[in-house]
């Protein structure tokens, strides 16, 4: 089983609002995940991002690939990093 960690639309018509979920790479975009482990508001000024990092990380180590999306989110909270970081110490 691949798993994916990927955005989930919410919100009504032109008001977008994402969960950021782990889920089964087989799933429909707004079908099953497996654990929410963050939000995105893209429509707030400052876009707002809340995230699980402890989960992220957790997820990222047992393989979880992000979609380039939320790499992007990931990449701008500095998550990519210490995974990157912590990945390689052990070297």
């Amino acid at each position: 089983m691949s798993v994916k960690i990927r955005m989930t639309r919410m919100g009504s018509k032109k008001k977008p609002f994402y969960r950021i979920n782990v889920a089964d790479s087989r799933a429909p975009r707004d079908g099953r995940f497996i654990e929410t482990v963050g939000t995105y508001n893209p429509l707030i000024a400052e876009n707002q991002v809340t995230l699980k990092e402890d989960r992220i990380l957790e997820w990222l180590k047992e393989g979880a690939q992000p979609s380039d999306t939320v790499k992007n989110l990931l990449s701008k909270a500095g998550i990519m990093q210490k995974f990157h970081d912590e990945k390689y110490a052990k070297k």
